[in-house]
């Protein structure tokens, strides 16, 4: 009876394995338990202490909303520009009387180029008004005028526009030389200046087709036609 009495009291092993202490797993469950939440909420704390970042966060949505200022900017620029190209040819094909009058149209018989190149006087007069009126010029001008127009208006073909225009803009500085109100500048070098600016800042993504222009296969085999 005693041995029976001794064995109930002690813990005897089982098929199943010893018996744990009871109170073990509480002893440690409880520290961690406790520990946690207040990881937690120092953690919080942590994330609610001011930084200092608040006001420097502002400053990518302050340059974003600058980004899309000048993008919209050059975009009207680049159409501006396009339409003063474009409009100098329909108005020397039809002479609609701004710069050209009917009767000296290209349509009539007119020269587009025998005016500005053949009143040359600068250093380079001899050469213009070699080529004045000459019907490769006369040509080859108003093409430039219409292809430049056009590529600036929808903006594509930026890169060829921009080498073109600024060619035929200095060539025309060339032909004024020395120009009437400054020794040396005047607005073709601003111009060229200006269509070298908006190739390189792809001003025809924004209000023009010069996205989906450098997706088309040709372009993207030619990086040039941009």
């Amino acid at each position: 009876m005693v041995d029976i009495a001794r064995n109930h009291n002690a813990a005897t092993p089982t098929a199943a394995g010893p018996t744990m202490p009871p109170t073990a797993p509480l002893a440690v469950a409880v520290p961690d338990a406790a520990r946690r939440p207040a990881a937690g909420r120092q953690s919080e704390k942590a994330d609610a202490r001011p930084t200092g970042r608040d006001s420097s966060a502002a400053l990518p949505a302050a340059e974003s909303r600058s980004a899309v200022a000048a993008r919209y900017l050059l975009a009207g620029i680049r159409i501006a520009l396009g339409w003063v190209f474009l409009w100098a040819f329909l108005d020397k094909l039809f002479g609609w009387g701004f710069a050209t009058p009917s009767a000296r149209s290209w349509l009539n018989g007119g020269s587009p180029t025998a005016g500005f190149l053949g009143g040359s006087e600068g250093p380079f007069s001899g050469f213009f008004t070699a080529i004045a009126g000459n019907t490769v010029t006369n040509v080859l001008f108003m093409g430039a005028l219409l292809a430049i127009g056009t590529a600036l208006i929808l903006g594509i073909g930026m890169r060829l526009a921009a080498i073109g225009g600024a060619i035929l803009v200095v060539m025309m500085w060339a032909a004024v030389l020395p120009p009437s109100s400054n020794p040396f500048m005047d607005d073709h070098l601003i111009y060229a200046a200006i269509l070298i600016v908006l190739a390189l800042l792809n001003a025809g993504n924004t209000f023009g087709f010069g996205k989906a222009w450098s997706a088309t296969p040709l372009v993207r085999n030619a990086t040039w036609l941009k």
